[in-house]
């Protein structure tokens, strides 16, 4: 869609009139228009507008001086608005639509309010019970400043007379239950760096130790040095647990056990000669945070706040970047993305954030980047696509530009991404609500947006219970370990055997190594992951117990194992540790890593408690 013109508002104006100036009712919904298309000279020119209909877009942003003062109705559903701030030179504004704009927060119909004094309806309700929460938090926040400065004056300080008060707050702080962080606190540039385009809900990168440890009970403290309570322990595998961490609580609450936190992984090394080290540093995400946190000491190096958004997957890379005095350095980048559909790349040394791509309408499930292609980063959304990005080499104020390279279309929403190990530049692997699926990822081929190549099925007959694949993880370059297809088992399976039998079908049934006994739970979404370098797969379950498995006989096979499932190596149980003086005695582990040595593992659960073992 190009710049509107004069001719097309008259065709698509109410009533028919050969005047601007007359025309009441505007519709220029679905049209493909960028903000940059909204010319104000042109829409000035509609004195008497009453209705206008910009919902089905692709508008950012509101020019700020539309001059359409007479504006009652304003329908903006299903764009990319970051800000409502520009709404303000709509005074008469009586109905509001602004649902779909992934980028805008609960808060921003807080602010809304505030801005529209003539507001009826937003979103087709009653804008009556929020203009009563404005009020209250206008009056929660003047007794507040009313408070602290009697405090002030009583103990020989300035006080703040009333009219330092602001009638109402000039902004509202988040309504998500998320600590507004103040600009000072929000490094999006280090500094001598010019400031770029930032986005609305910014990125706090604070390093600081304001994680809650927490206790273990009695027993468990004396108890600590000694291996964990373990099912079916063999030597040289077993694991004491060692710290026990909150620290992705909302306001930093020690009473909040109900974040869910969702991923984590471990920092590559990225030493000369040494693929695939890892370091003892893990990152982790859930709620509105991301932390990178020490293994070995347990401390939390530096934790990145959004407010409003909700993390479900980080990602790390190692970029290899020129500065400007011609040297060249290696930078580790983590990538961490959620609710909002948008990406954010997180310099973690630095401590701020380089950028955010804005991947998705709708929540991005999961992302990984290509193990050969470092600046390659595949996301999977709720909207049923996957998206293959080329993030860039920051440029020297720290800025990327990421380009888009390939759209993935699925028939279900992608859980898990698994680039094929062999073969990561030409296939990928996907593990769906539908299934597992496999897509051509090359990018010789002239087609940018494909579907899927090939579903992979796990029984030919009605044995699986579900199609749903929510674990998958190559264990070496050939076999797939992958979860959820089958009630209490996991799957390991042959890619290149599979992919022999394929031929031009669309759907092959898996070539089965081995199945490994799990947890017999219905419930879904825990995320499996592999030690390559150490042959072990790993689970979490509902019962906050680890299931670790050493598969190293079962790679060896040329045949497939009995279909016996094979019992775990070992199991972890959850060892209770104490929060609030009350012991933790059942929770859910939604995902458990561990460094390529296998020295140190991570489990994340479903009450906000990062747990992390040791190897004895």
């Amino acid at each position: 869609m190009g710049p509107l013109t004069a001719r097309l508002l008259m065709e698509r104006g109410q009533p028919r009139s050969d005047r601007l100036g007359k025309i009441r009712c505007l519709d220029l919904s679905g049209m493909e228009l960028l903000s940059e298309h909204l010319d104000p000279k042109l829409l000035c020119r509609l004195t008497q507008l009453q209705e206008l209909d910009l919902s089905n877009n692709q508008l950012e942003t509101l020019p700020a001086n539309l001059g359409l003062s007479h504006l009652r109705i304003l329908r903006c559903a299903n764009n990319r608005l970051e800000d409502v701030t520009a709404l303000c030179q709509f005074p008469k504004l009586e109905e509001l639509s602004l649902e779909g704009n992934p980028f805008l927060t609960v808060s921003d119909n807080l602010k809304v309010s505030f801005l529209l004094p003539s507001l009826r309806k937003i979103n087709g309700k009653d804008a009556s019970s929020t203009c009563s929460q404005v009020e209250n938090l206008n009056r929660e926040l003047t007794n507040r400043v009313q408070m602290i400065s009697e405090e002030l004056a009583a103990s020989g300080g300035t006080r703040v007379s009333d009219a330092d008060i602001p009638e109402k707050p000039p902004g509202v702080a988040a309504a998500s239950g998320g600590t507004r962080v103040s600009d000072a606190d929000i490094p999006e540039k280090p500094q001598g760096v010019a400031a770029a385009s930032r986005p609305r809900a910014r990125l706090a990168a604070m390093k600081r130790l304001d994680y809650s440890p927490l206790n273990l009970s009695p027993i468990k403290r004396v108890c600590a040095s000694l291996p964990a309570q373990v099912e079916g322990s063999q030597l040289g595998l077993q694991m004491e647990p060692l710290h026990f961490l909150q620290c992705h609580s909302r306001n930093n609450s020690p009473q909040d056990l109900k974040t869910q936190l969702w991923a984590c992984a471990f920092e590559p090394a990225w030493e000369e000669g040494r693929s695939g080290a890892t370091s003892q540093t893990v990152a982790t995400c859930g709620g509105e945070a991301v932390c990178v946190i020490d293994c070995q000491t347990g401390i939390v190096l530096h934790k990145y706040k959004a407010p409003g958004e909700e993390f479900f997957s980080v990602a790390w890379t190692a970029l290899t970047v020129v500065t400007q005095a011609g040297h060249r350095k290696r930078w580790s980048m983590l990538a961490a993305a959620g609710l909002r559909g948008q990406v954010r790349l997180l310099h973690v040394r630095a401590g701020f954030c380089c950028g955010v791509i804005r991947a998705h309408k709708k929540a991005i499930a999961t992302l990984c980047f290509s193990p050969t292609r470092e600046t390659h980063l595949f996301t999977a959304s709720y909207d049923k696509r996957i998206i293959l990005w080329d993030i860039g080499m920051p440029n020297h104020d720290y800025e990327f530009q990421a380009s888009q390279l390939l759209t993935l279309d699925s028939t279900s929403i992608p859980l898990r991404l698994c680039p094929v190990a062999s073969c990561p530049d030409a296939h990928l692997l996907a593990g769906c609500e539908g299934g597992c699926c496999c897509w051509d990822v090359r990018l010789d081929q002239p087609q940018k947006r494909r579907g899927c190549e090939v579903e992979f099925v796990f029984s030919e007959g009605s044995e699986a219970l579900t199609r749903r694949v929510d674990g998958l993880a190559f264990v070496n370059e050939d076999v797939v370990a992958s979860k959820g297809s089958s009630l209490g088992t996991i799957c390991l399976w042959s890619w290149s055997q599979t992919w022999l039998h394929r031929g031009s079908k669309s759907s092959v049934v898996v070539v089965v190594l081995a199945r490994l006994q799990w947890s017999p739970t219905e419930l879904a979404y825990f995320s499996l992951s592999t030690c390559p370098d150490q042959g072990i797969v790993l689970c979490g379950d509902e019962e906050g117990s680890v299931w670790i498995y050493d598969v190293r006989h079962i790679l060896k096979q040329l045949s497939p194992l009995p279909a016996a499932p094979q019992a775990p190596t070992q199991i972890l149980k959850w060892p209770q540790p104490g929060a609030g003086g009350q012991p933790v005695m059942k929770t859910m582990v939604n995902m458990v890593v561990a460094n390529a040595a296998f020295t140190y593992l991570t489990a994340l659960t479903d009450s906000n408690i990062v747990a992390i073992w040791r190897r004895c």
